[in-house]
């Protein structure tokens, strides 16, 4: 079990942030709903309260919606914080997968971003870097 989807008790300190009602939809796939997401987190942690997001009736989560909502998290707090404060709940298994893959890969870039920009440029060519 993933430390974001173990179970946590609500507090008083504990702020819940059901993800259907923050986007007004259960179909998670745009990054700028992720955004929406990421917006109430970052607002809670920056208040010093541990966060419990429900992802209860959502469907369709891709990636780059938990890229959005969650991954980033970790580019502005410290990763302690992130993995103290925060729990992940009504998730399905596949979906838990798909976030673990998103935090993986921004904690790498996190380590290394010059590695990943020369690997995109090398791709892409320096069109999109200018």
């Amino acid at each position: 079990m993933n430390i974001l989807t173990a179970p946590q008790t609500k507090t008083e300190n504990a702020v819940e942030i059901v993800v259907t009602e923050v986007i007004g939809d259960t179909i998670c796939i745009a990054s700028e709903d992720g955004q929406k997401v990421y917006d109430r987190i970052a607002a809670a942690f920056q208040a010093g309260k541990k966060v419990i997001v429900s992802f209860k009736d959502a469907e369709d989560i891709t990636t780059a919606f938990l890229a959005e909502a969650i991954a980033q998290l970790y580019h502005v707090f410290p990763e302690e914080q992130v993995e103290s404060s925060l729990r992940v709940v009504d998730m399905e298994e596949i979906d838990a997968i798909d976030m673990e893959d998103a935090i993986y890969w921004t904690k790498e870039y996190i380590k290394d971003p010059e590695r990943y920009i020369a690997a995109a440029k090398e791709a892409f060519g320096d069109y999109f870097f200018d």
